[in-house]
Parts: structure tokens; sequence; C-alpha cells
């Protein structure tokens, strides 16, 4: 049985993904912390409208069965738009727009949705274990 096939998990893992690129966003914007002229970057927001529709248009990547084939084109590696700051809270002198304190609570809000989102994913799986007969 493939999970991935059910809407609700399609969703959470959607949401997923979506959390760890914008752990690693925000990871940037703290290691370029030092560096002149920087701006800080974030993803833009989930929309649960457009994550639906997303998750109704289906995308295949070709698949090869032979060294043969040719691989064709591939998604890009990451689905989610990626937005600058326009408004930064402060500019450093030489231009460096990130606060250290504003990326780090950001960090700690994005480990929190984490931590719900892979709570949520497996009481879903226990639901269905359950369901099965194979709970517990």
């Amino acid at each position: 049985m493939d999970l991935n096939k059910l809407t609700l998990f399609g969703l959470v893992k959607g949401h997923m993904g979506w959390l760890t690129r914008r752990q690693e966003v925000l990871a940037q914007n703290v290691a370029n912390a030092d560096t002149p002229k920087y701006k800080p970057q974030d993803l833009k927001a989930l929309n649960f409208k457009d994550m639906m529709r997303k998750q109704q248009q289906t995308q295949l990547n070709a698949v090869t069965t032979s060294p043969m084939h040719m691989a064709g084109a591939r998604r890009a590696t990451s689905p989610f738009a990626g937005e600058e700051n326009r408004t930064p809270y402060e500019t450093a002198p030489d231009g460096n727009a990130v606060v250290l304190e504003e990326q780090m609570a950001k960090i700690g809000e994005t480990q929190m949705q984490y931590q719900l989102t892979n709570e949520l994913y497996r009481k879903h799986i226990g639901m269905i274990k359950i369901a099965i007969g194979k709970g517990r």
C-alpha cells in the first residue's frame, strides 16, 4: 500500500518537505550573518488551496530501464518558491540585513511545526494500523 497516494499523507509529506526546505533557507541566512550586502531569504508561506491543487496535479519523471535510455528533463530540485525580505528589521552598515534573533525565532517555529506534522503523521499511521487490526 502506497501511503503517498492517500491525499492526507501526500499533504503531510508536502508540508514536511516545505518545512525542511525552509530550515535550509534559514540556516543559509544564519551562515551569511556576516556577509556584506546579504539579504535574508525565506520561503513563501504555504497555501492550503495551492497544496491541494498541486496534490491533484501529479507530475511524473521519466524512468530509465536501460543504460541506453536518455533520462530526460527532471523537475526542479525545490518546488517551493523563495522570497526575499523586502522590509528588513534592521540593516548593518555593511548592508547585511540578517538579524540573528529573528532567524533563530523562525528556526524554532519551523522545528515546532515539523514536530507537530511528524506527530500527526505517526498518529495517522497508528489509526490505519488499528483499522486493519495490527495496532499497538
